[in-house]
């Protein structure tokens, strides 16, 4: 239900190229915001995601890419509210006998986290809540239902080192009444290191346990992510793997996928 895209105001010349040497600082601030889901930074993720062995027959297939702008504002001189949308755009094949193919969107998430603007003995937070809305365009592609609920991020940095967790809890509370309702629980524990050139590896696991079927969901990603510049734009270009450790029996992916996607950075000015 999320992603990562965790505050440190950039100043309006990380965008400058007055010197390699600067360039190369403000690169090196960037990839270290972006280890941080509350970092005051605009930035307009593209996610991709490969997942298989869905279904009885485990030969089902999903390709999804996660639209996730993340947008933070300036509520005052001690707090700010950060915005992070979720959209999926899914393609999916034969996730459970004559299901078919389907294509088009899921269902949206939105958190606001409001968090203070510099940290508190060294860790950053953030709380607020969550929303559910029913964007999916085939029944398919998502539950048609509205939820809503808490969710808090809390994270160190350090030396490179980016440590914390992500979490969310979503029940839904109106929709069509014909489907299950939603009671899920998700938690993203995270860590990542970033490198003086840019480079970023990162482990997390981003569990969802469903309280309704009393059933986990437990992919592990590894990735691998380098900040780059196309003209004065930056972007940061990731790619890795996940392997289900956990998954609904005869319904979720099982092994291994992939993650892929690039993010656009917009420092604020």
């Amino acid at each position: 239900m999320i992603r990562t895209s965790i505050g440190i105001l950039v100043c309006g010349a990380a965008l400058g190229l007055a010197s390699s040497a600067n360039a190369e600082d403000d690169s090196a601030d960037l990839a270290k915001q972006l280890a941080n889901p509350l970092a005051s930074l605009i930035s307009v993720p593209f996610q991709g995601n490969y997942n298989q062995g869905i279904g009885p027959a485990e030969d089902g297939e999903q390709v999804y890419v996660n639209v996730q702008p993340v947008v933070p504002f300036t509520l005052n001189e001690d707090w700010n509210l950060i915005s992070r949308t979720i959209l999926p755009v899914i393609y999916q094949d034969d996730i459970f006998p004559g299901a078919g193919s389907q294509f088009g969107l899921g269902n949206t998430t939105e958190s606001l986290f409001f968090s203070p603007s510099t940290p508190v003995n060294g860790i950053i937070w953030g709380i607020g809540p969550i929303f559910y809305v029913p964007t999916n365009t085939d029944d398919l592609l998502g539950a048609d239902k509205w939820g809503a609920g808490p969710t808090g991020v809390a994270l160190w940095q350090g030396s490179g080192w980016t440590v914390g967790m992500l979490a969310n809890q979503i029940w839904s509370f109106a929709g069509d009444s014909s489907e299950a309702n939603i009671n899920a629980t998700y938690l993203q524990p995270f860590v990542s290191y970033t490198t003086k050139d840019q480079w970023t590896f990162t482990l997390n696991t981003e569990s969802t346990y469903n309280w309704e079927t009393d059933e986990w969901s437990v992919p592990i990603n590894v990735q691998v992510a380098k900040l780059v510049r196309f003209g004065k734009q930056p972007v940061q270009l990731f790619a890795g793997v996940r392997y289900w450790a956990d998954s609904p029996e005869d319904v979720g992916p099982e092994g291994w996928g992939a993650r892929f996607g690039a993010t656009f950075l917009f420092p604020k000015k």
